[in-house]
């Protein structure tokens, strides 16, 4: 029996998302995200030293980081590989949650801090610094399977 044209593309491509189905996440991704380790950026006489350099995630899952400021040095966080390639929730700090659809940089000129709630959607490996401090050692990186 030979299928008209739309049933048979119907009949492949949901057998293709069947197969392909296999990597999706279940349930609702903005309840209890996976709390990382805090980022203190600024700490050490020299205030150029961070608490944590590596954070290993999954796509697909949710999280949250909180980054902190001591104060003693400007930081202007970014990580651009990183930021391209989430679903963000939105940002909260202080009084303040902003919701937006994208996220380059977040600015501390003094002591403060910020938390980013996120979803990896693609793998990699993203280097996160405060920009123009990566040679003192303000810098780390996200590596995301």
């Amino acid at each position: 029996m030979k299928l008209p044209f739309a049933a048979a593309f119907a009949a492949t491509l949901a057998a293709t998302l069947t197969l392909a189905g296999a990597a999706h996440a279940k349930g609702d991704l903005t309840v209890k995200p996976t709390e990382l380790p805090e980022l203190t950026v600024g700490l050490g006489d020299s205030g150029y030293g961070v608490s944590q350099k590596k954070y290993e995630l999954e796509t697909g899952k949710s999280y949250s980081l909180s980054i902190k400021s001591t104060g003693k040095k400007e930081c202007a966080f970014q990580s651009p590989g990183l930021f391209q390639n989430i679903f963000l929730r939105k940002v909260e700090s202080g009084e303040a949650e902003v919701k937006a659809l994208a996220l380059t940089e977040i600015e501390f000129e003094e002591a403060g801090d910020a938390e980013i709630f996120f979803v990896p959607i693609k793998p990699g490996t993203f280097a996160w610094y405060c920009k123009g401090m990566e040679e003192r050692g303000m810098s780390g990186e996200f590596i995301v399977k």
